[in-house]
């Protein structure tokens, strides 16, 4: 048996509109005439080499005797011979008193009995790349096309959702993310145009507009890892909140939390999110340029928050931006008396495409807030974004130097690119 037979018929090649007809052929594939009384310990005996094809039984009924028979189906790839059984295979069939003499049964292959990267190997030219990748989102596949499969895009949706079960809408990423709100546009190729996904992650459930807001299920792990170093009592300032993955959580283990994004939609969901998960009593939300959130909020509750007891962790997850917002600490407390205890951790999100990228954000951050980082922080590897392009976090103890100076010297200050909203207000709102 060859591994063609598992291939669709070579017409379907340059198909841009989806036939699923004309993937349907006759095969032929190796059997088993197996007792029905011992049916299920073959079948166990013989997982490794019995049919496994997307929708297809590999049980079927013996037309030739009256039931006390079944007829077993074998991977063609696997078998081709009864000593392709191994010995433990055989040992079993043996015991089991099955005959060990294959049957050859015509088998009608459809497209449904295929896989997506088997469908669109068949369809693609021939020497290009093929993809079946996508990231999840509720009920939403994205993906990212490359120019040689956008005449191929539509089809590509279309089979993107029959083999991937819930899954109702299939979107392409048409530009790169936006730099003001972090979101990308995005073109429907197969399915209902509903962008408003509800995602658990961690236990959590999040509402949001995928096409509105950015959201990325990659850094689940991420949220985690930090929302874990907080604890009951503790205060979390998240600077680029987006929707809540990491607010909402933090909230959820007793952390006080205050929350910003300059995106009007996130900060949107962000409200809703903390209602249906029963934090919108912890956690305060702002609709501000992070800067103003920093010099704004953020300062005003310092003073208090460094006389407690309670640690306070300032998350910035801009990684386009944030090692460059950092310098908003200079002198931030300046008027107040300066103090050792309590500082706040800061946990800084930057990408990298140097060498060394954990020497990279750290001298990046040194510079914005004009202070040394070197041996007084710790560097996280969060994920590789694209090819010689990484996510890292960059964790240090905001240092007094830095806090309580009073050198009026700024940097040129790096702003989101739109208008400030600036609006405070506890989590009331509808969606």
């Amino acid at each position: 048996m060859e591994p063609k037979l598992y291939q669709p018929p070579p017409g379907v090649r340059g198909m841009t509109s989806l036939d699923k007809e004309a993937f349907t052929q006759t095969i032929t594939v190796p059997a088993l005439r197996v007792p029905t009384g011992v049916l299920n310990k073959v079948i166990k005996s013989l997982r490794k080499s019995t049919i496994q094809r997307p929708g297809m039984t590999r049980v079927l009924h013996d037309t030739e005797d009256n039931g006390e028979f079944r007829l077993v189906l074998l991977d063609p790839h696997r078998v081709s011979s009864t000593s392709s059984f191994s010995e433990a295979e055989a040992e079993a069939l043996r015991s089991f008193d099955v005959a060990e003499e294959l049957q050859s049964h015509e088998l009608l292959l459809t497209y449904d009995n295929l896989k997506s990267e088997e469908v669109l190997e068949a369809v693609l030219p021939l020497g290009q790349d093929v993809t079946s990748g996508f990231s999840r989102v509720g009920h939403i596949a994205h993906m990212n096309l490359r120019d040689h499969q956008l005449p191929y895009k539509n089809l590509i949706g279309q089979v993107i959702m029959d083999k991937n079960p819930g899954v109702t809408c299939v979107v392409n990423k048409t530009n790169i993310i936006d730099s003001t709100y972090r979101n990308f546009k995005m073109e429907v190729l197969a399915g209902e145009e509903n962008m408003v996904a509800k995602v658990k992650e961690n236990g959590v459930m999040y509402e949001f507009d995928f096409s509105r807001v950015y959201w990325n299920s990659r850094l689940s792990t991420e949220h985690q890892r930090v929302v874990q170093l907080t604890k009951r009592g503790d205060t979390v300032f998240d600077v680029f909140a987006g929707v809540g993955p990491f607010a909402v959580p933090a909230a959820r283990s007793g952390a006080n939390v205050w929350a910003n994004d300059l995106n009007p939609e996130s900060y949107r969901w962000l409200q809703h999110n903390c209602k249906i998960n029963k934090v919108d009593g912890k956690v305060r939300t702002f609709n501000m340029d992070g800067r103003a959130f920093i010099q704004g909020p953020v300062k005003q509750e310092l003073p208090a928050l460094l006389k407690g007891k309670g640690s306070i962790h300032v998350v910035m997850n801009l990684p386009a931006l944030a090692l460059e917002f950092l310098d908003a600490f200079r002198g931030l407390l300046h008027h107040e008396p300066p103090c050792d205890e309590n500082l706040p951790t800061v946990y800084c999100y930057g990408f990298s495409k140097e060498d060394s990228p954990d020497t990279d954000v750290v001298n990046r951050a040194s510079r914005s807030l004009g202070f040394p980082l070197e041996n007084r922080c710790s560097v996280h590897f969060v994920r590789n974004v694209a090819p010689n392009k990484d996510m890292m976090c960059v964790r240090f103890t905001l240092p007094k130097e830095v806090l309580f100076s009073s050198n009026d010297e700024q940097t040129e200050p790096s702003v989101e690119p739109a208008p400030k909203r600036q609006k405070c207000m506890e989590t009331t709102d509808s969606i």
